[in-house]
């Protein structure tokens, strides 16, 4: 029976109560935790093979008939105005179909903010005649003066949306500080870093009859079918969204994208499918970036440890649009401190708009709080780790409410056989290399919520299918829905197909971001099988003259509690060409809780006070997100993110022309991602502790988490090795040896008598 109810569903931290309609049947107990028979082992990628053979279809491989290809004109000026604007040559260029410029698409503009904003584009039968086109173009540039400092622009007011500065304050910080025996303030400053996905970001678009197709690389098909709606004026329904394979995105795709919307309008404008694909080095100017910040930062505390107060002015160098992060997050959520104090910009530059990138704000909000915290560690003479156990929130102090589940203090005792290497680690120091041991905390959300949909298909040979329109963004989600569903059917792996990446062939699906894929989408494939299952141990009981209550489903089996079993195809192969439809739907967060997820990281790190190069040797990641599912596709996750954080930390950086805001690094050359040359010994631990309160599963999201404490574990790692105290990210060469210098220039002072 259908059920409406209206829950609260928060995504990364924002709170919003809906209507969700879910169905009576599907509210089902847990499994009890540990590993089942499928859900909780480890699961090769059911998509694997595949994937490596080249056999998946991503949106770049994508060549429908008469399909054209669009360049686009961008802006090679920060801030500047079209004062002339003439079509006309390109429009008769060889194998051009289409030309359009801002008053035909509402993303092109005639006063481009960033380097690299849209202003005209082109369609042709290939990317090189577009490509030739764009070069007849005849414009004419009023070049501006750009706005590039982002404490430059909080004085100016120039904020994002002209908005208020957001403000947080609980308790009296004031006096929290006037109490404290000891007072650290000190300022961050993270970069702005490139998200380059192996895929780029692209689209292909046509019109079959009324209907709009619109092939992406997306982490969201619904919100791409739901925005593309609304903006040209369509149902929803007469807008097909479908992303079979998607390569990379981490935060970047989760809408439509000016290309979209270029490749729409040249469609209409065609008659033909139409791609536009960004180029590399499109990707590192107009694709989205995590915005640098300024973080401005002081902690309190009473000699024994504890926290009587924090204070952080925040500023997000946002760029010319986007959104300003939760960079103050950690400071208001990860300890027990009754006061707290937070100011947040989010400065609007004529640089290129940030985008969600992998636990956004966080990331960055985590390096300048946990760095403070060994800082006030250090003062106080106090070991890091029992800092941090000294300052545990047993409750959210934000909303006031109680924690889903929390297992922080367990992840700090697993730790606490990594964070005993110290001695070891310091005295492999030898010559100019000096060896340290860091640690920092993690929070992030990833409890998902509806609504999802999803429907489980068992046809009379006994092989299910689930079908859901949601996307597996390389995460293996099609894995983990396999595991569950098999797990709920009594089926192995291999007899369970996953069919998704298709508004038109599935039910409705949640985003991919916010780590909340598998919180979200699990409990509905395992509602959705539960309901299967109900209905075949329905049709055994029939079939063989017993009562419901003594049948079950195992190793693809109708087991009878008196001994008795028949193969599930003998059951359904009663229905011959008829099929057994699973519905489910993911049902709500626990009414007034906080579904967190928690962790801790220690690295090891070497640094030679010579050159200032840094070497990360080990990374050990405790993290708390409930219920695993795939326990190989979670440890990958998790060393995907840490490698990622480690780029992010040493190497990572979108350089600009400080005059003119042009952006320097646009190849791979230039932008220096991490190789495999530079990745440490990974170990993983994760707790696997279901949350007792969420969901049918009890899993959590773990996409964000384990890049979330990364750089400060390293950068702590860093000081405990050399005394220096590094504020700066990426910790280049030249930061380091700034640090070390001026640490060699206290310990001077230091010594100097009085």
């Amino acid at each position: 029976m259908a059920r409406l109810i209206r829950t609260e569903k928060e995504v990364e931290g924002h709170y919003t109560e809906q209507w969700v309609v879910v169905d009576e049947d599907a509210a089902i107990d847990q499994w009890p935790p540990g590993p089942r028979e499928v859900a909780g082992r480890p699961a090769q990628r059911i998509d694997g093979h595949v994937r490596a053979r080249g056999q998946a279809t991503y949106t770049a491989d994508l060549a429908l008939p008469g399909m054209l290809h669009a360049a686009v004109l961008r802006s090679p000026h920060a801030r500047a105005r079209v004062n002339r604007l003439d079509l006309g040559r390109a429009r008769e260029a060889p194998g051009v179909r289409g030309v359009i410029g801002p008053e035909d698409c509402h993303v092109l503009t005639r006063e481009p903010g960033f380097h690299g904003a849209p202003v005209a584009a082109v369609a042709a039968d290939s990317f090189q005649a577009a490509r030739e086109a764009l070069e007849l173009i005849d414009v004419e540039w009023e070049e501006l003066e750009p706005l590039l400092d982002p404490d430059l622009a909080v004085r100016r007011g120039s904020l994002l949306d002209d908005e208020e500065a957001r403000r947080y304050e609980r308790g009296d910080a004031d006096k929290g500080f006037a109490e404290a025996d000891v007072v650290v303030e000190a300022e961050y400053r993270t970069q702005t870093v490139l998200h380059n996905a192996m895929e780029t970001h692209q689209s292909v678009c046509r019109w079959e009859g009324d209907t709009l197709e619109v092939y992406t690389s997306t982490q969201w098909i619904w919100g791409v079918r739901d925005s593309i709606s609304g903006q040209v004026g369509l149902p929803p329904d007469r807008v097909r969204v479908v992303c079979n394979f998607m390569g990379g995105g981490f935060g970047a795709k989760n809408g439509p994208g000016d290309y979209t919307y270029i490749a729409i309008a040249l469609a209409g404008e065609t008659g033909q499918a139409v791609r536009c694909a960004l180029s590399r080095r499109e990707e590192n100017l107009a694709s989205g970036n995590r915005n640098s910040t300024i973080q401005r930062l002081r902690a309190g505390a009473r000699s024994d440890g504890t926290l009587t107060a924090l204070e952080g002015d925040f500023v997000n160098a946002v760029g010319w649009a986007g959104w300003s992060p939760s960079t103050y997050g950690p400071m208001e959520m990860l300890y027990a401190c009754e006061n707290v104090r937070t100011v947040t910009h989010g400065a609007k530059l004529n640089t290129p708009p940030n985008a969600a990138f992998r636990a956004p704000g966080f990331v960055e909000g985590t390096f300048g709080l946990e760095c403070l915290l060994d800082e006030l560690a250090g003062r106080l003479e106090l070991d890091p780790l029992e800092l941090r156990r000294r300052n545990h929130a047993d409750s959210d102090l934000v909303d006031g409410r109680p924690f889903s589940s929390k297992n922080l203090l367990e992840c700090y005792t697993r730790a606490e056989p990594h964070w005993a290497r110290r001695a070891e680690v310091r005295a492999r120091s030898e010559g100019p290399w000096r060896h340290g041991i860091g640690l920092a905390s993690q929070i992030w959300y990833g409890g998902g919520g509806p609504p999802s949909y999803a429907w489980v298909r068992v046809g009379s040979d006994g092989w299910a299918t689930v079908i859901t329109a949601m996307q597996d963004i390389g995460t293996g989600t099609r894995t983990a829905m396999a595991q569950i569903a098999a797990e709920e059917l009594g089926l192995p792996l291999e007899r369970v197909r996953v069919e998704l990446g298709d508004s038109a062939r599935g039910p409705y699906a949640s985003i991919s971001a916010g780590s909340s894929t598998t919180p979200s989408m699990g409990p509905a494939v395992r509602a959705a099988a539960a309901d299967a299952a109900r209905q075949i141990v329905e049709i055994a009981a029939q079939r063989y003259h017993l009562e419901e209550r003594v049948l079950s489903l195992r190793d693809g089996k109708v087991v009878s509690a008196d001994g008795g079993s028949w193969p599930l195809e003998e059951v359904t192969g009663l229905l011959e060409d008829a099929q057994i439809l699973g519905k489910g739907a993911r049902g709500p967060n626990p009414t007034g809780m906080r579904v967190l997820t928690f962790g801790i990281q220690v690295a090891e790190a070497a640094v030679d006070v010579e050159t200032g190069e840094v070497r990360v040797e080990r990374i050990a990641a405790i993290h708390d997100v409930g219920r695993v599912i795939n326990p190989l596709g979670a440890q990958s996750q998790v060393e995907g993110g840490i490698i990622q954080g480690l780029g992010y930390t040493l190497s990572e950086e979108r350089l600009l022309d400080p005059a003119t805001g042009i952006v320097l690094t646009q190849t791979l050359d230039a932008y220096k991602l991490p190789t495999i040359a530079d990745v440490p010994e990974i170990v993983v631990d994760l707790l696997d502790i279901p949350d007792e309160h969420l969901t049918n599963l009890g899993s959590k999201g773990l996409g964000e988490p384990p890049i979330v404490p990364t750089a400060a574990a390293i950068v702590n790692a860093i000081r405990d090795a050399t005394g220096a105290d590094v504020r700066s990210l990426p910790v280049s060469r030249e930061e380091m040896l700034r640090a070390l210098a001026e640490a060699r220039e206290r310990e001077k002072l230091a010594a100097a008598p009085a």
